[in-house]
């Protein structure tokens, strides 16, 4: 669970910026919240859902990427040459030298967590992990790296291994490692404290970029073709949202896989879909039946087939899971985007959606809260500020949609007239 992410020098962010999903108190809407349940503290409420809306240029993807950084990293090989994908606000001389910086503030396994990072092109210069085992705060570890005297550590009392296994994990860490990721991949299953913090990262946070919902696809259709029980899973979710797919089979055929970018992790299933055989779907309507080909599908419905795999992982009743997708909306109908959002708030799982897009039709709904609507916008200098509906005065049951057209958030582009 997602409770705070900050972020400065990072593509348009200059200074510091801060998604909360802390719920504000005395609003209504009580289903579009949860309890964390943390042993030993009386956290506030957290949001189910947050929208993120700004002109082109604002900051919105730049947010996805940077909320996925951790994530990025820890896929890297420790020996690659590439550098490290942070970019400084370029705008700012002062700036261009300086490592980008990141905060998340989140829960896994019952636990509370805050992870800090500075990190430039060419190396983490700063990494730092505190936990809060009921409610104290309690260090891991920090990382500082100084030119001249390399990396300094510090681990904390409590850290599980001893100082021989800590020293293991120091000299394990590259200039480009998280020492998080090397020190989970080197020690015994039964360490947990770092374990759990890592498998956020890895598993129980996923951030889909503007084009991510294809190779989601890649691999909601490798999964039906190894095993038959997800197709009808996916038929039903389509089917829900007024999408016809009845059937969904794969014909035989010989074909060379088109790389979804390189090194693209959905490259297996991309293999395992394309190599062999194409995907044919059944449309079915009052006049009978029609075959098509994947490719043939509109855009909505083939990003539709990628949402629908992390969709799941949100929509049981014991998730926590944190799923971002930048442009939600993209090619798909509003009151679809309606009907996800409402089914998700209906349960009653600790997962979180959040996601960029322009589809104003939400903010009329008055499905979702006003600290559930963020904004980002462009200042004079080009840098990104990033602020909650809430931080204005007003009340939930105003016409959020009009006011916002109005220009009352903010978050409106400026357009020049002829």
């Amino acid at each position: 669970m997602l409770i705070e992410f900050s972020v400065s020098n990072f593509r348009s962010f200059r200074e510091r910026q801060t998604l909360s999903m802390v719920a504000a108190p005395r609003l209504g809407k009580k289903e579009n919240v949860f309890k964390p349940k943390v042993a030993g503290e009386n956290l506030p409420n957290l949001l189910k859902v947050a929208a993120i809306y700004g002109p082109n240029a604002s900051g919105k993807s730049s947010l996805v990427m940077a909320m996925n950084i951790v994530s990025r990293i820890l896929t890297m090989s420790p020996s690659d040459d590439d550098p490290l994908p942070v970019h400084p606000f370029r705008f700012d001389p002062a700036l261009r030298d300086k490592p980008s910086e990141f905060e998340y503030n989140f829960i896994s396994n019952g636990l509370r967590y805050q992870l800090q990072l500075a990190i430039t092109p060419e190396r983490i210069v700063h990494e730092s992990l505190t936990a809060y085992p009921r409610g104290k705060e309690t260090l891991y570890y920090s990382r500082n790296y100084t030119p001249g005297k390399g990396d300094v550590y510090e681990f904390g009392a409590t850290l599980e291994g001893g100082n021989v296994v800590h020293d293991a994990w120091r000299r394990l860490t590259g200039p480009k490692s998280l020492f998080l990721g090397q020190a989970t991949a080197n020690s015994s299953e039964d360490m947990t404290q770092l374990r759990f913090a890592v498998a956020w990262f890895r598993e129980g946070s996923i951030c889909i970029g503007q084009d991510g919902l294809s190779g989601w696809a890649v691999m909601s259709r490798s999964m039906i073709k190894k095993n038959e029980k997800y197709k009808t899973y996916l038929q039903t979710f389509l089917q829900d949202i007024d999408v016809p797919i009845t059937d969904i089979r794969f014909e035989i055929k010989t074909k060379t896989p088109q790389e979804i970018g390189p090194d693209s992790h959905f490259t297996e299933h991309l293999r395992a879909v394309e190599t062999d055989s194409r995907t044919v779907l059944t449309h079915t309507t009052a006049l009978g039946e029609a075959e098509f080909d994947f490719s043939e599908e509109s855009g909505g419905t083939q990003n539709l087939m990628g949402f629908w795999l992390p969709w799941t992982l949100i929509d049981g009743k014991s998730s926590e899971y944190l799923i971002v997708v930048d442009e939600l909306n993209s090619s798909l109908h509003p009151k679809i985007v309606e009907s996800l959002i409402q089914r998700h708030l209906e349960t009653s799982s600790g997962a979180q959606l959040i996601f960029t897009t322009h589809d104003t039709h939400l903010m009329n709904t008055k499905r979702m809260r006003r600290d559930q609507f963020w904004l980002t916008e462009r200042d004079a200098n080009g840098a990104t500020a990033m602020f909650s509906v809430h931080d204005f005065r007003g009340r939930d049951s105003e016409d959020m949609e009009k006011r916002y057209f109005e220009g009352r958030y903010r978050g409106l582009p400026i357009l020049r007239r002829s």
